[in-house]
């Protein structure tokens, strides 16, 4: 199988499997997506949405964030990984945002990523879920589970899987296929143990093939 049949038989098979597919966030606007992207960082997806209604009632839109202090804001994250700095990007954002951008998020990714604390892999799912814009953030889940099917060939960086993937994936579903990636990776292509039974695509993923032939060396 050539990659690109492999890369369309893992999009259709996910297109069946997730029809639905997005982000497990929650967020009322733009500007709360991007700050629970932030807060996402090196921590889960529930535990940010466990902090963020507070959060965000507190501090609802960039005007009111850009008036915090550092303080103000750890009082709200103190519970996420990294908090001392993650308070304080998050306000140094929104007084830049307030000060330089008319207190809008910005669409473009070099724009976005101007902001303190704003990497690729956040700006780029700012990109993708606010504006369906053809980014492809590469967090844990969707590097290992690129590799594990054999999508990418031993890449080393984030930035080489997000090239290898939007190379193959067409723009018009690439941040849908973002969400199918970390789904897959966050509920059955687990880190320690892959759940080879449920998944979707498990004849054609490269791991499953690697384990079924040391299975058959082993019994040998």
């Amino acid at each position: 199988m050539t990659k690109k049949e492999l890369y369309a038989q893992v999009l259709a098979r996910f297109e069946e499997a997730m029809p639905v597919a997005e982000t497990e966030l929650h967020y009322g606007s733009t500007f709360q997506l991007l700050v629970a992207v932030m807060l996402s960082a090196q921590c889960t997806d529930k535990r940010v949405n466990m902090v963020t209604p507070a959060l965000f009632e507190a501090y609802p839109t960039a005007e009111a964030m850009a008036k915090a202090s550092d303080e103000d804001i750890f009082r709200y994250v103190r519970s996420v990984s990294y908090p001392n700095s993650k308070s304080a990007h998050l306000a140094a954002m929104a007084r830049m945002l307030v000060g330089e951008m008319g207190g809008e998020v910005p669409s473009d990714i070099d724009q976005l990523q101007r902001l303190p604390g704003v990497g690729r892999k956040t700006a780029n799912v700012v990109a993708a879920v606010a504006f369906d814009q053809p980014a492809m953030p590469v967090d844990t889940h969707v590097f290992r589970v690129a590799n594990r099917i054999g999508l990418t060939v031993n890449s080393k960086t984030p930035l080489h899987t997000e090239q290898e993937l939007v190379k193959y994936i067409p723009d018009a579903i690439i941040p849908k296929a973002h969400h199918w990636l970390i789904l897959h990776g966050r509920y059955i292509c687990q880190a320690r143990k892959p759940k080879c039974g449920q998944c979707p695509i498990s004849d054609i993923c490269r791991h499953h093939a690697m384990q079924k032939r040391k299975e058959v060396k082993d019994a040998v």
